[in-house]
């Protein structure tokens, strides 16, 4: 995992691309407040292939538990704007079942192939 700050995305548009990385941390500073659109206690999707959409997110999810997914194929942005430490898993059941991965921490992002996926579960800490 890499922070990722203003200073590294200044660096990485002046450069005209945005490396991609497993999961990645914005500013933890940014994280209480709206981060690329997503609101504060959110964790957010954005659209297939799409970055951060102009700060668009396509689904918001507010309340711990299981979120099932339909019809997310494909690369999508996953960003933990949650507060308080908790945490958010993408799963390949529905109802947060089956091979539930990773702990995203707060502020991080991942850019995850959701084919697979068929819930998000947000995690209390």
């Amino acid at each position: 995992m890499r922070k990722f700050t203003k200073a590294a995305a200044a660096l990485a548009l002046a450069a005209g691309a945005l490396t991609t990385v497993s999961a990645t941390s914005a500013n933890a500073a940014q994280a209480a407040g709206s981060l690329h659109g997503c609101p504060s206690g959110a964790v957010c999707v954005y659209p297939q292939n799409a970055g951060w959409n102009g700060d668009r997110p396509s689904l918001a999810f507010y309340s711990y538990g299981a979120h099932n997914l339909n019809n997310q194929v494909g690369q999508h942005y996953v960003l933990n704007n949650q507060t308080g430490g908790a945490t958010a898993r993408t799963c390949t059941g529905y109802n947060g079942t089956g091979d539930c991965q990773g702990f995203l921490q707060p502020g991080y992002y991942v850019d995850k192939n959701l084919t697979p996926i068929n819930s998000i579960l947000l995690v209390r800490p």
